[in-house]
């Protein structure tokens, strides 16, 4: 679960910071740098995976071509620019490295720091040259008597954070960086503490993070870290993807744009029984005219494919059913589905979706949240969700602690204003006090007004009339 994010000198994010709860929802108008948010969280994921520049190339930026390292940072192609980012998340206390090995990490609440340089290309045709130089790496610890400041929103301290929090590390940090005659260089600190060899890598020549190259359970905590950063994903459902029909043998885990339905809905029947079936059907039935669900195997073909009936139809294979039905049956499989976990990021949930059903479809993705005033477990999976939304009928249907609003902001940089972005809560809610800027109802009252003139009202509670 990422409980904070700090970003620098990516894209438009300048001195950038914002608090997660488990459910988080971003409201403001387009292009005013929501999207941004998203793309740092899945930078820093493909990097806890892959190289920099096969990071780099995953994230588009309009206009510019795949793995264009300087449209990435804010001072653009300026030899030397830089940028730094901040996260503070909570890990699994049992991970399984890349051989099947269980590895238990000696805390699970850190934080991790990365800092990138641009470099340019030395012929100067720039991409495909450039690369990213590596200065800074370190992944810390923080103590459980921090942790309830660290984690202000509402939740159950004996069901949840003493479930989740663990700390038996002392001294230094698992990741830390230092300059030997000049030459910066990568540690890696066992989890023993003084025991053991560190492990040093000279950071300037680096193609990757070196928690990316972390893969035994020799280091099982920066091992966890690696897990927990590969769990954020940008869900991004495709028709095409939640049409297609499953291999017997393929992976029985969704993807994120919906791959592999058939294969989870399955394995969901398979050890939650029946009842998962009708589950599955009663969120989807919340949202949409689906009556049945259910995976057609074929023995002959060993394929599976998902069929769902509508109304008082005859089932359907998942090839004849709409592309809002699909998206509404993925999102219900993926809310019942215990192995789903991790960080969800999720562009405009109200696409598509008539105004009436705007509330229930809410209630549901806000359900695929773990609920942190209960234990974690199969029937609260460990599962954290941010969404962006420019709809003040979605904004409508939220609670108001979680509330984000993006708003443009001006900066001093390199002695000149550079425009930014902000994320404001409202104020009286968990995330005010963090803040030095906070909304009121009245500050928000030309976003609430939509398209007919009909003023949508907001229950703040707490929040300053």
């Amino acid at each position: 679960m990422l409980t904070h994010l700090e970003v620098d000198g990516f894209k438009n994010l300048l001195d950038f910071s914002v608090d997660f709860g488990p459910f988080t929802c971003i409201a403001g108008p387009n292009a005013i740098g929501k999207s941004n948010v998203f793309d740092a969280i899945q930078f820093l994921s493909s990097m806890a995976d892959k190289t920099f520049v096969e990071a780099a190339s995953e994230l588009r930026t309009p206009g510019t071509p795949a793995a264009d390292l300087a449209s990435l940072f804010w001072a653009g192609a300026n030899e030397g620019a830089r940028m730094r980012f901040g996260a503070e998340f909570i890990v699994d206390r049992h991970v399984q490295d890349d051989f099947g090995r269980d590895a238990n990490p000696t805390a699970t609440f850190l934080r991790y720091d990365l800092e990138l340089q641009y470099v340019a290309a030395a012929d100067g045709i720039g991409v495909g040259g450039d690369r990213m130089r590596l200065i800074r790496e370190e992944l810390g610890y923080i103590t459980l008597g921090d942790a309830a400041k660290k984690i202000p929103w509402e939740h159950s301290k004996q069901a949840f954070r003493d479930a989740v929090l663990m700390n038996r590390r002392r001294g230094s940090a698992y990741i830390s960086t230092t300059e030997d005659e000049g030459v910066r260089i990568i540690n890696v600190h066992q989890d023993g503490g003084s025991r053991g060899q560190t492990r040093k890598s000279p950071a300037a020549r680096a193609p990757r993070t070196v928690m990316s190259t972390t893969t035994t359970s020799d280091d099982p905590t920066v091992l966890a870290a690696r897990r927990e950063m590969q769990g954020w994903r940008n869900l991004a459902l495709e028709p095409s993807a939640l049409r297609r029909p499953d291999n017997v043998t393929d992976p029985d885990v969704m993807t994120e744009n919906g791959e592999h339905m058939p294969a989870a809905l399955r394995r969901i029947a398979a050890r939650r029984g029946p009842d998962a079936l009708a589950a599955v059907t009663a969120s989807a039935a919340a949202l949409t005219d689906v009556r049945s669900v259910d995976v057609d195997i074929d023995p002959q073909r060993q394929t599976l494919t998902l069929r769902a009936s509508i109304r008082s139809g005859p089932d359907l294979p998942a090839r004849s059913l709409s592309d809002g039905t699909l998206r509404f049956l993925a999102l219900s499989i993926m809310a019942n589905d215990p192995d789903y976990t991790g960080l969800i990021c999720m562009e405009e949930p109200e696409n598509g979706i008539h105004p009436a059903r705007i509330e229930v479809m809410a209630d549901l993705v806000r359900g695929i949240a773990v609920d942190p005033d209960e234990a974690p477990g199969d029937d609260n999976p460990m599962r954290q969700v941010v969404v962006n939304t420019h709809s003040p009928r979605y904004v409508e249907a939220q609670h108001a602690a979680d509330l984000l609003f993006a708003e443009n902001a001006t900066v001093m940089r390199d002695g000149r204003r550079a425009a930014t972005l902000r994320l404001l809560p409202l104020r009286g809610t968990w995330r005010d006090s963090k803040n030095q800027a906070a909304l009121t109802q009245k500050d928000i009252q030309v976003f609430l007004e939509s398209d007919e003139e009909t003023q949508l009202r907001l229950d703040l509670g707490l929040v300053e009339q």
